[in-house]
């Protein structure tokens, strides 16, 4: 079930669940907020809970709308794009052969694209090489986790996601990592593993939780604040 409420001239979005407790998050581009509340929660107990974390929506919804937003990409010549991390220039080659990434030592990202290929032919093979790329270092990073932590990953996939770096199916054991994390240094990637498979142990951001990660990654919170710094994407978001 699905409704809306305003809450100090802000509208938010209550989604009812059957879980036990009640979640409040604010999403990007422009501050969504939205909670999940019990099925039995009455509505004057949702409203309390949400004046209660008025002061947090608001610092959180001004975060993200003065966050920086990337120019929307035309896939031209020396357009910059980002390769875990580091910054590249983009070259386009047209050429008769297989469309296909190359990465140069002088920082440049070779687009091999036939003669004529338009933006939105050019973005996807750039995407599917950004897929094609995280997916080659991810089956390492879990290995090497799986045995720090103590938990099994069955699953694990990568797709393009709209408010998450990652998210958790704790009863499947399946993991998901947003395509975007191609573009951010490795060590953001690797913490996203880990805080999704900390996950596997633990539901919820609780004490439990945050114990768990000081005790796995010790610099977790830096990587985590470089990912909520990093300029959001140039995309039409759709909830």
């Amino acid at each position: 079930m699905k409704g809306y409420i305003r809450v100090g001239g802000i509208n938010v979005e209550v989604v009812r669940k059957n879980i036990k407790n009640l979640h409040v998050g604010v999403y990007p581009p422009e501050g969504r907020v939205r909670v999940a509340a019990p099925l039995l929660m009455s509505d004057e107990a949702v409203r309390l809970a949400v004046i209660s974390k008025l002061a947090w929506i608001k610092r959180m919804k001004t975060h993200f709308q003065e966050q920086p937003r990337q120019s929307k990409r035309e896939y031209v010549p020396r357009e910059s794009h980002y390769f875990f991390g580091r910054r590249y220039l983009l070259n386009i080659v047209e050429h008769d052969g297989r469309a296909k990434v190359e990465i140069r030592r002088s920082r440049q990202l070779d687009l091999f694209v036939p003669a004529g290929a338009d933006a939105a032919q050019r973005e996807k093979v750039l995407i599917e090489w950004y897929r094609k790329e995280l997916k080659a270092r991810v089956p390492d990073l879990i290995d090497k986790w799986q045995a720090v932590i103590g938990v099994q990953v069955a699953d694990w996939g990568v797709k393009r996601m709209k408010t998450k770096w990652g998210s958790c199916n704790r009863e499947a054991r399946r993991i998901w990592l947003n395509l975007e994390l191609a573009k951010k240094p490795i060590h953001c990637l690797e913490y996203i593993i880990v805080h999704e498979m900390v996950h596997i142990l633990e539901r919820h951001h609780n004490e439990q939780f945050v114990a768990k990660m000081d005790a796995f990654m010790a610099s977790w919170r830096l990587y985590r604040d470089e990912l909520n710094r990093a300029p959001l994407s140039n995309e039409k978001w759709e909830y």
